[in-house]
């Protein structure tokens, strides 16, 4: 009796005697942008929150310059806490609290300030901690300060030092905490010894086990989280927050060097604040330590386009030369000799040797304008004039096609700038149709650094479709010179943007299953791609799709609005009205019909849909709404074409908080761009015709009977079955990737022209379930590791497998 077929193998072949093509050395690196709580309450490892009390309204309506501060009286002590600037340490610095005691009974235990941290203040037992102020004695007695960590509550000490004597002129103090607990909630507290008026300035509190045990350095596992990746480099510090929210908010690098109370703190584009603790110094530590090159990226003179009220501004053209020559002084900063100008600055602060800056990107996802080209040109004509052994990276824009993605490519080539940045935050399902789109560019330049790119989810799906997508780029590695997934860190209850590749708490990391994609990427890199030819390998299986077609109304995030006429057509038929609203199904927000035959959202604080399953016979068709805002921050939203319950079309008006409208493809519930975002806000209290024309794959979307999109989507096939190949000439090994994006195993008889594959072949194999996510708790899967005996093996469905042979010479 015969079992079952056993599926047909797949071949993969790989030229082990070619030549082949050599790739970039620096593929796979990572993103660092201060986003997500990144950096403060993150990666830098103090623990005490607005220690230099520069928070403000500007970095968050409700905060102030005492925000995570409060006023401690016990044991009979009274006092008061007030912010004074007047003559402070450094105006780079101008805040700093004034603490009177009024009366204090107990020595130690008199008035003073309690700080609650970034979510509370995580310390071990057995640890040490850096305690470090600085501080004045205005008048009276109090000389001396005690420093303690305590329970949240404040009945139990962990640990405590003296500090002083004080003086009437601002000096540095520093103490040494070791805690006698482990708590994860505790708390840090200054209290006054005698009564009199003291004035505090940059008060910390540092672990001493920082990463590398770099006194005021960075927490060290999640360093080491990042340090495992094994990135070849690291993109500091984003991303939107380098150009920022307006001039006076971009992120200027001179700014971020010396001395801690000479930096200048500024809002954060993120809505919180800079410290500029971590800055560009411990930035370029930090690459050292890792072994990775330093990417920086500058403003490219002009801030973000989203910036309210402004948007794009360039600098002054007369403020210009001095930008430019700030710009210059980063390159001698990073890499002139220790008695330079510049170099000197670095070498004060402990590195006289140059760092060996290699890269420097220019400009960060910025519309091409008329403004970003003058001062883009700048800035590449000094640097390639000046220092031409610094490979500059310029911008393509927000995304991976449009009108800017277009003008940017052809500013690059006119001003032959040698790397561009490219974005794109895709589905998984983009990501699989678009491996082939690197194959056909010109390889003489520009090169491409995929400076952010992640697929929406964090899910096994995204993870596998990454994997496919990075395949990709190392096949193509002799253009495809740089790549960056992003964001990198998001803190839990602090996360801003989804997804991101690891996620962590005071006293927890996660790595995410797209880590772990990351990681086995980067530690199985090769210097060569080698030709690879795969026979039978796996297509697509067929979806079934439903005969007919839903359709959906909504609203965008908190906006309420009214629907009526709601029509269906067939080609060349007469529209004809939809089905009466009470038979939608609502998918969320609160509907109610009007007994007029139309339907209102009177939910806030979400987005809302409204659904109607089986409207429509056939790819072809018309679909009509009229549509009216009655409130709230965005528009409306028309959903069609709905073959599936995660897969339709999307028409956004009003969306962005009401700046713009554009059209989407929706597969697995995840969204991507169809076309460039129009300037089209939506009036409140207005009546819209909105109609969308369906004829297959070409899209027409019509507002009061103006075409605003014409789109035809065409799309590649996916490949759901990648394959790269690459020689470690260092190692002297041979490294096939496989990403198997199919829901079933794929047997693969591996076959190496220079022979067979070694009978002993490492094999690391990440499987994951398409709809499992990680985010905050441990990854569902992690890497597996074995070795094979022989040269087939199994590929499970949804997986990513990294094989490793030496190649046995022809």
């Amino acid at each position: 009796m015969r079992g079952p077929a056993r599926p047909v193998e797949t071949v993969v072949e790989v030229d082990t005697r070619a030549v082949g093509t050599t790739i970039s050395p620096d593929l796979f690196g990572v993103f660092f942008e201060d986003l997500n709580y990144a950096a403060d309450g993150g990666l830098y490892a103090e623990l005490v929150q607005n220690r230099s009390f520069e928070y403000g309204s500007a970095d968050r309506s409700a905060w102030h310059a005492l925000t995570a501060w409060e006023l401690l009286e016990r044991d009979g002590a009274a006092g008061s806490v007030t912010v004074s600037t007047d003559a402070p340490l450094h105006p780079a610095n101008p805040h700093y609290a004034v603490l009177r005691t009024i009366a204090a009974r107990t020595a130690g235990r008199g008035a003073g300030l309690r700080n609650e941290g970034f979510d509370g203040i995580p310390v071990r037992a057995g640890e040490a901690y850096d305690v470090s102020l600085f501080a004045r004695l205005a008048d009276g007695t109090a000389d001396r300060l005690m420093a303690r960590i305590e329970s949240r509550d404040g009945s139990r000490v962990h640990g405590q030092a003296e500090l002083g004597p004080l003086h009437d002129a601002w000096e540095r103090h520093t103490a040494v905490i070791v805690c006698e607990a482990t708590d994860p909630d505790a708390r840090f507290t200054l209290t006054v010894a005698g009564v009199g008026t003291v004035h505090l300035d940059l008060v910390s509190l540092f672990p001493q086990a920082t990463f590398r045990g770099r006194p005021g350095g960075l927490r060290a596992d999640l360093a080491q989280a990042i340090a495992d990746l094994k990135p070849k480099f690291v993109r500091f510090p984003g991303g939107c927050l380098a150009h920022g929210q307006g001039l006076g908010n971009m992120y200027r690098w001179p700014e971020t060097i010396g001395p801690l109370h000479e930096r200048r703190q500024q809002p954060n584009i993120w809505h919180y604040h800079q410290s500029m603790g971590l800055g560009y110094y411990e930035y370029f530590q930090f690459c050292e330590d890792i072994g990775a090159k330093p990417l920086p990226v500058v403003p490219a003179g002009v801030c973000c386009q989203n910036t309210e009220v402004t948007g794009q501004v360039g600098i002054p053209q007369e403020e210009m030369p001095a930008y430019v020559a700030e710009v210059l002084a980063l390159v001698e900063w990073a890499n002139g000799p220790a008695d330079s100008p510049w170099g000197a600055l670095r070498a004060a602060a402990g590195h006289p040797e140059p760092f060996g800056l290699e890269y420097l990107g220019v400009g960060n996802e910025d519309t091409i304008t008329d403004t970003f080209r003058d001062r883009f040109a700048r800035i590449h004509d000094a640097l390639r004039k000046h220092h031409p052994e610094i490979t500059v990276i310029g911008t393509l824009g927000p995304a991976p096609a449009g009108e800017d993605w277009e003008k940017g490519w052809a500013f690059a080539r006119e001003r032959h700038v040698p790397i561009v940045d490219e974005h794109s935050y895709k589905s998984p399902r983009w990501l699989l149709e678009n491996t082939r789109r690197f194959e056909t560019m010109d390889r003489q330049g520009p090169h491409l650094y995929i400076g952010e790119y992640g697929s929406w989810g964090n899910n096994g799906r995204s993870a596998i479709a990454e994997a496919a997508y990075m395949i990709a780029m190392e096949r193509n590695g002799d253009v495809v010179r740089l790549a960056s997934y992003a964001p990198l860190l998001a803190k839990r209850d602090r996360t801003q943007w989804l997804p991101d590749l690891i996620y962590f708490d005071n006293t927890h990391v996660w790595p995410t299953l797209n880590y772990h994609v990351q990681r086995m990427h980067s530690v199985n890199s090769g210097d060569t791609a080698l030709p690879v030819t795969v026979t039978g390998a796996p297509q697509e299986p067929p979806v079934p799709e439903s005969p007919r077609r839903a359709v959906r109304i909504g609203t965008g995030a908190d906006t309420r609005a009214e629907f009526t006429d709601a029509r269906v057509a067939s080609p060349g038929g007469d529209p004809a009205p939809a089905p009466d609203f009470t038979a939608w199904n609502a998918e969320s927000g609160t509907w109610v019909t009007d007994g007029e035959g139309g339907v209102r959202q009177t939910a806030g604080g979400t987005d809302a849909k409204l659904l109607l399953p089986d409207a429509v016979d056939g790819p072809s068709y018309a679909f009509s709404v009229r549509a009216r805002k009655t409130g709230g921050a965005e528009g409306f939203v028309l959903g069609f074409a709905g073959t599936s319950p995660g897969s339709w079309y999307q028409w956004t008006l009003g969306g962005s908080l009401n700046r713009s409208t554009w059209l989407q493809r929706v597969d697995d519930g995840v969204q991507d761009d169809l076309s460039d975002r129009v300037a089209l806000p939506v009036e409140t209290g207005r009546w819209y015709d909105l109609r969308v024309e369906v004829d297959g794959l070409r899209i027409r979307c019509y507002r009061d009977s103006e075409l605003v999109h014409d789109i035809e989507d065409i799309r590649p096939v996916p490949e759901v079955f990648a394959v790269s190949a690459v020689r470690d000439s260092t190692a002297g090994d041979v490294i096939v990737k496989i990403a198997n994006a199919t829901p079933e195993p794929v047997p693969v008889r591996l076959r190496l022209t220079s022979g067979d594959a070694d009978a002993d072949v490492l094999r690391t194999t990440l499987t994951i379930s398409p709809d499992a996510t990680s985010r905050f708790e441990p990854a569902p899967a992690t890497p597996v590791e074995d070795r094979l005996t022989g040269p087939v093996c199994d590929i499970p469905p949804h997986s990513f497998t990294v094989l490793r042979t030496r190649g046995r010479e022809a």
